[in-house]
């Protein structure tokens, strides 16, 4: 995982190399952390309504999104 220092020293380089490459790793670390937190409020028992609440998007949404990785696992 890239540590979010390099990736912000890399961001406010003025090379859009750099920039949008950095960019896309911060995407990727985005992505990762929701499906990390997803999977632990389905673990906790949150319901898709609560989830795309905290998320700021429609429960058709986020079910879409994360409910095809399998069922939740059991507290």
């Amino acid at each position: 995982m890239t540590r979010p220092d390099v990736l912000s020293e890399a961001a406010a380089k003025a090379d859009p190399v750099v920039g949008l490459a950095a960019a896309a790793a911060l995407r990727r670390l985005a992505e990762q952390l929701e499906v990390l937190q997803v999977d632990h409020a389905r673990t906790l028992g949150w319901s898709w309504q609560q989830i795309a609440a905290a998320l700021g998007v429609s429960k058709q949404a986020v079910h879409k999104k994360h409910a095809r990785r399998g069922p939740r696992r059991e507290r």
